[in-house]
């Protein structure tokens, strides 16, 4: 049963919605009573997703969308408008881990095909949907950058450069379209057990001592749920957040305070 309130009659997209983080972020924008375009390239998975909210009563459409290409981009913002009204709330989720390797040894090449997604893509995201959000007079932009935008650590430099980019990026934003009443906030998540995760896990070992390990690491003593996430992009979106700009929330489990 779709529980309605928190943003109800706003229209939400989603980036990267078929799995892990982003699929928690529009099932939950869905039972809160959005109507959301989830957006991602895994299109079996992304339709799944849909399905699921159809069936509980929620209102979604999936498109196809690679957030590096800017026409796809520009294409999509402007059906989800003519399907469900203006977007009124973008997740900028989707993202790549990218090569674990040391930053002599990346090339260009692999340089250019993360950060064409995961700051290119929430920079694509970002341009087409603003005139919507412009001409409403109102608006969220949610961006998920990480603890690794905060912090450093020895490992994939390429995603640690990416997510400090769409950290810098939600405050500069916020800035700039504050006095067209537009809020622009970024989420920095830990470790969450996500596909995404243990996709990372199963390249490096096992996924099981992988899993302990990543508990360990938090003082609460567990991995996050990639509903911990969406409760927070769920502040955002809604008229909770009104006097809420430039801002970050990190979900962590303590992580970051140690």
């Amino acid at each position: 049963m779709v529980m309605k309130g928190r943003v109800s009659g706003k229209v939400a997209l989603v980036t990267g919605g078929a799995l892990g983080i982003g699929r928690a972020c529009a099932k939950r924008l869905a039972a809160e009573g959005a109507a959301v375009a989830v957006t991602d390239v895994l299109d079996a998975e992304g339709q799944a997703n849909v399905n699921e909210i159809c069936l509980t009563g929620g209102t979604a459409g999936y498109w196809h969308l690679d957030v590096s290409n800017e026409q796809e981009v520009q294409d999509v913002t402007r059906m989800v408008k003519t399907k469900f009204g203006p977007i009124s709330v973008l997740v900028n989720n989707a993202a790549v881990s990218g090569v674990t390797k040391p930053t002599h040894e990346i090339s260009a090449e692999e340089w250019e095909d993360l950060m064409n997604i995961n700051v290119k893509g929430v920079f694509f995201c970002t341009k087409h949907v603003l005139p919507q959000m412009i001409d409403a007079g109102t608006g969220s932009v949610i961006n998920l950058s990480s603890i690794y935008g905060i912090m450093g650590a020895s490992d994939i430099p390429l995603y640690h450069a990416s997510k400090g980019a769409v950290r810098s990026m939600s405050r500069a934003d916020a800035m700039i379209y504050a006095s067209k009443g537009i809020r622009v906030n970024s989420v920095q998540p830990g470790f969450i057990w996500t596909p995404f995760v243990q996709n990372y896990l199963k390249t490096h070992g096992n996924i099981e001592a992988g899993r302990k390990a990543f508990d360990a690491l938090n003082p609460l003593g567990n991995v996050g749920e990639p509903d911990d996430i969406a409760y927070g992009v769920i502040y955002f979106a809604s008229e909770e957040s009104k006097f809420v700009t430039g801002t970050e929330l990190i979900i962590d489990g303590g992580y970051s305070a140690r």
